[in-house]
């Protein structure tokens, strides 16, 4: 016998239908607008099905170099999520032991994500500022022709920029590590040892396996919330433009189905480096499972 479903049930599947049309509707509209003809406009009905918009993209919109600007956050994401991973476990192998002022440290790392983003990037660019004056003073001091003729300013895309994602991203990525290490069994880590490996060999080839999933899921926090980044950036980016930068300023001047375009790709790109990590981690999880059942047999 079924049993008869409350009206209940049918609120909740209702209010989480509204939910998910809510939170994918908008990317959903944006996707189907930018496939219109050349006499397509920015809102609903179609007119056209082309790829004209991302041509038009491609040939440039204005004075906007979208080139330089893609390929700004492409670099500046790869290098962020290589940091965050390398950090966020390097601290959670940390923090496996007991030591003085661990708790402080803990708080100090994941206090940005509490501090409003806006006031992170204005207090970065500040930092720099107060370094630039630094170093123009010393080229006054010193009398340097170089910082006379040729400095500007340390502010850049891989120096505060790089620093206003870092702050973002790590606190993500170590809360996952402490959420794996905290249900690591060390027991692995002490029969490797009893078996004659060195530390390196117990971490690349015992512990590293076990947390692969989740060194994965760091790094597609820190590439993805790098590469959507704009409070953070807006501030602490110098001369240079990320993407998302780039997007909120179009948004502004251009008035086609252009902007959609972009917003396609890179939400294309985003969905791409998801699926290609997911991809890989599968694909390594199967081969171990294939391997240890080969094992298993030869024994």
């Amino acid at each position: 016998m079924h049993e008869k479903r409350t009206a209940s049930f049918y609120l909740l599947a209702a209010f989480f239908a509204l939910f998910v049309l809510f939170l994918y509707g908008p990317t959903i509209t944006i996707l189907i607008l930018s496939f219109q003809g050349p006499q397509g406009g920015l809102t609903f009905p179609m007119r056209g099905l082309s790829l004209h918009w991302f041509a038009q993209l491609f040939r440039g919109i204005g004075v906007v170099d979208i080139g330089s600007a893609f390929w700004n956050s492409l670099r500046l994401g790869i290098i962020v999520m290589i940091l965050t991973v390398v950090a966020s476990v390097m601290a959670g192998l940390a923090f496996r032991r007991n030591f003085r002022g661990a708790t402080l440290l803990f708080y100090t790392a994941i206090a940005s994500l509490i501090v409003p983003s806006i006031v992170v990037s204005l207090g970065i660019a500040l930092e720099f500022r107060i370094a630039d004056g630094g170093v123009k003073a010393i080229g006054d001091a010193f009398q340097v022709e170089w910082i006379w003729d040729h400095f500007t300013t340390l502010m850049g895309l891989f120096t505060s920029g790089l620093g206003a994602h870092l702050t973002w991203t790590f606190p993500f990525g170590l809360l996952i590590m402490f959420a794996v290490f905290n249900r690591f069994n060390p027991a692995y880590e002490e029969a490797a040892r009893d078996l004659g490996a060195s530390p390196w060999q117990t971490f690349r080839h015992v512990v590293l396996p076990i947390i692969g999933p989740a060194i994965a899921g760091v790094a597609l926090f820190g590439f993805t919330l790098s590469w959507d980044e704009i409070a953070r950036s807006s501030q602490a980016m110098g001369s240079d433009n990320t993407l998302p930068i780039t997007l909120r300023a179009l948004t502004t001047t251009v008035t086609t189905p252009a902007i959609y375009a972009l917003g396609t790709v890179t939400t294309a790109i985003s969905l791409t480096v998801i699926g290609t990590v997911l991809t890989v981690v599968t694909v390594v999880q199967r081969r171990r499972r294939r391997h240890g059942s080969d094992a298993g047999k030869g024994v």
